[in-house]
């Protein structure tokens, strides 16, 4: 090796060891347990290090245009979290900042929970009453081109940078859908994103509907306001818990939320990794709910929430946090669980923030059911499969269909198995419903098997 080659190895390796340096220094904010590199760490691959030495070497003296250090050094660390899983990833100082905001509950944008496959970006799920929700956009949507820009080939961050922007502006979103014969083009005006991640009703005397959308960082004390009000005219006889299209958020949410219908003491959730501080388990306890000086909003509320028969529904687009909830209520008796098989996300993300204020978002560990099952590309099913409609339900894109996600160390097969429920027809071809409506065919089955009726499944 030349004596300039040498130089820029060595160079390329610092400037690697400063960045390391910040990700295992950083602090964990998504989750209650920070991690920690393995107390014996390899050494360095001098040859692959060599490799990207003489990659980086040709790109800056080669390549057609100029290249910031800045600009390789980023694509270098996002290609090496993406190809990883499709939950890990960099964010660079305004992607993090967004994300802070997010957990809170209000961000801008469009209100659509996104990831990568195979280089274009997959809908996981429109959140309600957002632009996306009423534009039509579904789960399982194939975005191919933003504005004027195609997607193949973009990083993540750059095209939710795109689809973000000042509200009111418009953005035109290009879409392939399954069961479409041609692309469908979308036009959507941008807004503050107001996540309510708490809905309630009462949908007859006597029973009563509780719907997470979200698990954010005031969810378990919303949950907690709205069960009160709930109970305000006397105890409901039966209660369904909606968490259906509820594409997760914060752990503690999760365990908070769970915390509320089971004994005190009671596991919600393990997780396990390669640190020490990744082997948790979480109980119902306010220590394991609560941030910071909190009043634990759970001890107030009335025995009947302990007692009262439950119905929780669930679907494809039920994932991580909501099937930590369905997956704790199901172990342990607690509840019924109705609808579809979920999405199969468990796996657990830490945010390791970097002394740049940018941040790793990297899969840490995985998470597992009170009786020790693991969802991961496999999901939540039902105790009752009750279709979407009579006519069946809607095909919806999992964690299974995800490419590269992590596998099952439980049951390495799953996700190989063909979906059995919700096949056809295919998306896009059955009729937007709102949840908790009229037509809500799931809800009906769910009051149905409260008060003890005949439940009826619909055609798979």
């Amino acid at each position: 090796m030349s004596e300039k080659d040498e130089k820029n190895l060595k160079q390329v390796v610092k400037q690697i060891g400063l960045v390391m340096t910040g990700v295992f220094a950083g602090v964990v904010l998504s989750l209650n347990f920070s991690a920690s590199a393995d107390s014996a760490i390899e050494p360095l691959p001098l040859d692959e290090f060599r490799a990207f030495s003489d990659v980086f070497t040709a790109i800056k003296q080669g390549y057609v245009e100029p290249v910031e250090d800045k600009k390789l050094f980023t694509h270098a660390i996002s290609g090496m979290l993406s190809g990883l899983d499709p939950h890990s990833a960099y964010l660079d100082a305004e992607a993090f900042k967004e994300l802070q905001v997010g957990t809170q509950g209000e961000f801008g944008g469009l209100g659509i929970e996104v990831g990568m496959e195979n280089g274009f970006i997959r809908v996981v799920s429109p959140i309600e009453d957002t632009p996306a929700f009423r534009a039509g956009m579904q789960t399982g949507d194939l975005i191919v081109k933003i504005d004027d820009t195609p997607v193949k080939g973009m990083n993540l961050n750059d095209a939710v940078k795109l689809m973000r922007g000042k509200p009111a502006t418009r953005v035109t979103l290009t879409v392939a859908r399954k069961g479409a014969q041609e692309p469908i083009v979308l036009t959507l005006t941008r807004e503050v994103i107001k996540v309510k991640s708490v809905k309630s009703k009462v949908i007859e005397p006597g029973y009563a509907y509780l719907r997470v959308t979200q698990f954010q960082e005031n969810t378990t004390a919303s949950v907690a306001e709205h069960l009160a009000q709930l109970g305000k005219n006397g105890a409901p006889k039966g209660l369904v818990l909606d968490l259906r299209n509820d594409p997760g958020g914060l752990l503690n949410g999760a365990v908070g939320v769970s915390a509320a219908f089971l004994p005190v003491g009671a596991t919600v959730v393990s997780t396990d990794g390669r640190t020490a501080d990744s082997h948790r388990q979480f109980r119902v306890d306010a220590s394991d709910y609560l941030r910071g000086e909190h009043e634990d909003f759970l001890r107030k509320l009335p025995p009947w929430i302990k007692e009262v028969s439950m119905v929780v529904l669930v679907n494809g687009g039920s994932a991580s946090a909501s099937e930590i909830v369905a997956g704790a209520l199901q172990d342990h008796k607690r509840a019924v669980i109705m609808g579809t098989r979920t999405f199969g996300k468990g796996s657990v993300q830490t945010i390791l923030p970097l002394k740049n204020a940018t941040a790793l978002k990297l899969t840490t560990a995985r998470y597992y059911t009170p009786s020790g099952r693991s969802i991961q590309a496999k999901g939540i099913e039902p105790d009752i499969v009750v279709e979407e409609s009579s006519h069946g339900s809607a095909r919806r894109l999992r964690e299974a269909d995800l490419a590269g996600h992590l596998g099952n160390d439980k049951d390495p097969g799953a996700g190989a198995e063909a979906d059995g429920h919700g096949d056809t027809p295919e998306a896009g071809e059955s009729p937007r419903f709102e949840l908790a409506g009229k037509d809500d065919y799931q809800l009906v089955q769910a009051i149905n098997l409260l008060k003890g009726l005949q439940v009826v499944q619909g055609k798979k």
